[in-house]
């Protein structure tokens, strides 16, 4: 059993502009997998690489076994592709464009597609130009499921869609991922939505820091600890264990993959006045802001 996608020794530039450095991951099979970063990081442009339509500066990336640069139709046929918003032919009805895709695809599964379309009770003779942003977008992420991939690339899949729909839609990808057959690999600028989605999660700043790490693992070991300290002392920066600071007012909070005592002790070797340590229980969300910080 092959990982449906290996990065290796990846590196990427656009002039001076060093985007990846040694970026290196690995993606299991049967996983949903995320990746988290702020804008401007290269998510999108990871997903150009993996997918061929961009050629990395330096470095492999392997798709389903294959060079991501060279894939072959038969591997592009078993990966379903949701790249930089949701695009249709908008001049065709519901029914027109699942005819026009099913041809594409040897595992075609009609009955995904439309039990997901016909939750908008609209008629299969609808015209897809005739829908709202969000009604398009359905359109679109039935057309993928139905495609029924190896390997699900979805580049922020929730434009345009509410709430309850990108619900539904996560329940149908968690039940896509059950027989530990299929992947998915998936960014999202709404971190909440993940936090009940996937196994694994890849974090990656601007300044090339990367940490890849089940969910689960991540969840139980990165902490916020907040304290008050009136004296205005200097805190320690981003170091090997102080991974992130916010001070409003006298709050002070504190980012650590460590426990309460060590992170004490620590604050107190470097002259930190630290009254009333408490730890703070995260969100996804709140963990996602306090790793990579909110600006």
């Amino acid at each position: 059993m092959h990982n449906p996608i290996e990065v290796k020794n990846l590196y990427h530039s656009y002039g001076k502009h060093v985007i990846y450095e040694d970026l290196n991951f690995s993606v299991e099979q049967g996983k949903i997998f995320g990746l988290l970063g702020k804008n401007g990081v290269g998510k999108t442009t990871l997903i150009n690489i993996l997918m061929g339509f961009l050629r990395p500066t330096s470095g492999s990336c392997l798709v389903l076994g294959e060079d991501s640069h060279n894939l072959s139709p038969e591997t592009r046929r078993k990966v379903g592709l949701l790249h930089e918003g949701h695009l249709a032919y908008e001049f065709m009805t519901i029914a027109q464009a699942e005819r026009y895709y099913s041809g594409y695809y040897h595992g075609w599964n009609r009955k995904w597609y439309y039990e997901l379309i016909d939750m908008m009770s609209l008629s299969h003779d609808h015209k897809i130009s005739k829908m709202s942003c969000g009604q398009r977008s359905q359109v679109v992420l039935g057309l993928i499921l139905a495609q029924n991939p190896e390997l699900m690339i979805l580049d922020d899949y929730s434009m345009g869609l509410d709430a309850g729909y990108r619900r539904l839609f996560l329940d149908y990808l968690t039940e896509y991922v059950a027989n530990g057959e299929k992947t998915v690999f998936v960014t999202s600028h709404i971190v909440q939505d993940l936090e009940k989605l996937v196994d694994d999660i890849i974090f990656i700043r601007k300044d090339g820091y990367l940490l890849q790490t089940s969910l689960i693992e991540f969840m139980d070991n990165f902490k916020q600890y907040r304290f008050k300290n009136s004296k205005g002392v200097k805190l320690p920066e981003q170091d090997d264990i102080i991974k992130n600071v916010e001070i409003i007012g006298n709050k002070v909070s504190v980012y650590a993959f460590e426990s309460k005592e060590p992170v004490r002790k620590y604050l107190m070797k470097k002259n930190v006045e630290v009254a009333n340590l408490e730890e703070v229980p995260m969100t996804l969300e709140d963990a996602f802001i306090g790793l990579m910080g909110k600006y």
